[in-house]
């Protein structure tokens, strides 16, 4: 039985421990409720640049070098992420390693010093990781994907921003937006793995409680609007045409979260999915295509995503908008919908064998939901969702003033793509 243990400190800070008694590992998680969702357009880009230079130097390790050179001689895997949502800062290393792991990561998190000869060598690999997702169209397109539903909002705007504010943003620009989002209110510490939880919350008390409790700044929400189709086309001489199709869905909070998620794995989680079946299988037309659902706070979307080959560009966009709309008129069976919920659950309790995949599971539920749900819990909660609730789903979202298309290739024929870009 999993043991989930959570203290939140006097300034605000929650402390999950998840522990592993037979793992030879341990996981330290920082994460912190911001992301470019809580940026504005003048600044898009600061929450992931911030990410870079938090490892970029601190009072105690005042250089790169010092940090890596740390976590590298025990041994550590560690990183970084920025999300739309939230930012993250973790190492996993051998369990007689714990201490160690906690203070880097821990001082990385609480005393950056934003160098400014530091932050401006750095614009030069934060805007060639911008190149890089540039240049992997089946990544870019998803972010097409994402600003065609949302536009300007905040919910539209790139994670790692454009590379003309990577080139502008300033120190106070930091040191502001750390202020205003830093916040012990808005942090999680998570650790996973071999330890003893009472030692381990001990532990994160002593280095966080000393954060200042201050009050942490929103964000503005996600006000969705369409009514027809969307086409988003960037023209790209390549020998495949990566596209996104999807719809607008349901947030998080939503009570049928678990069936949109019954949906879209029916649609395009593995290789007996619909749409795998159907685009690669049956018409060869792809070599990956799959589907799901992300959920935010405030917003969120169904979508599928392939690569096919141009000749073939109207015909899979044809063959996606049928399994939408077979879903939407027939629904699952018994048998499938069983399998489906089976491929769920089995993923999920595969997916927290690992002390790193433990500490996201649960650091991001008490980060974005403000509480913790057990594995067995949600999995119960997949288990009990009916065919009947896929089918008021299908129905809800699967309409063409909900309907997106995003793509990268050579194709410039858009009135050939809405003419079969039709569900209703």
């Amino acid at each position: 039985m999993m043991e989930l243990h959570k203290t939140v400190l006097d300034n605000g800070l929650r402390v999950v421990v998840t522990p592993q008694k037979d793992n030879p590992a341990v996981t330290v998680l920082v994460l912190v409720e911001t992301g470019s969702k809580y940026e504005t357009k003048e600044i898009n880009g600061i929450s992931h640049f911030l990410e870079h230079m938090c490892f970029k130097g601190t009072e105690k390790r005042p250089t790169a070098l010092a940090i890596s050179t740390e976590l590298d001689e025990i041994g550590a895997i560690y990183n970084a992420f920025t999300s739309q949502e939230y930012t993250g800062y973790y190492a996993k290393v051998d369990k007689n390693h714990f201490n160690k792991a906690l203070d880097v990561v821990s001082d990385i998190y609480l005393n950056q010093i934003f160098d400014e000869k530091e932050i401006d060598k750095e614009r030069g690999p934060v805007i060639e990781e911008i190149n890089m997702f540039l240049d992997t169209p089946m990544r870019q397109v998803a972010e097409d994907f994402i600003t065609l539903l949302y536009g300007d909002q905040p919910a539209g705007m790139p994670v790692t921003g454009p590379k003309e504010n990577i080139r502008t943003l300033t120190r106070e620009n930091f040191i502001q937006y750390r202020k205003d989002h830093y916040v012990p209110e808005a942090t999680v510490v998570v650790i996973s793995g071999a330890v003893e939880p009472n030692i381990a919350i001990g532990k994160v008390k002593a280095i966080f409680s000393g954060m200042e409790k201050t009050s942490k700044k929103g964000k503005l929400p996600v006000v969705e609007s369409q009514g027809e189709p969307m086409i988003h086309m960037s023209k790209k001489d390549s020998d495949q045409t990566h596209l996104v199709m999807g719809v607008r869905a349901y947030d998080r909070f939503d009570e049928r979260r678990y069936a949109l998620e019954v949906l879209a794995t029916a649609l395009g989680g593995g290789m007996s999915s619909r749409l795998f079946t159907k685009v690669r299988e049956q018409m060869g037309a792809a070599y990956y295509v799959k589907a799901g659902a992300d959920m935010y706070t405030d917003h969120g979307y169904l979508m599928a995503w392939a690569g096919v080959g141009n000749e073939r560009l109207l015909d899979s966009v044809k063959a996606i908008v049928g399994e939408f709309k077979r879903l939407k008129e027939e629904g699952l069976s018994e048998k499938e919908l069983q399998k489906v919920k089976d491929y769920i659950v089995g993923k999920m309790m595969l997916g927290l064998e690992t002390s790193d995949d433990l500490a996201f599971f649960y650091g991001e539920q008490e980060l974005l939901d403000k509480k913790l749900v057990k594995a067995d819990e949600i999995a119960q909660s997949i288990q009990s969702v009916s065919a009947q609730d896929v089918l008021r789903i299908a129905k809800d979202i699967f309409q063409d003033k909900k309907l997106n298309l995003a793509l990268i290739g050579p194709s410039t024929d858009e009135s050939a793509l809405r003419a079969v870009l039709k569900i209703d």
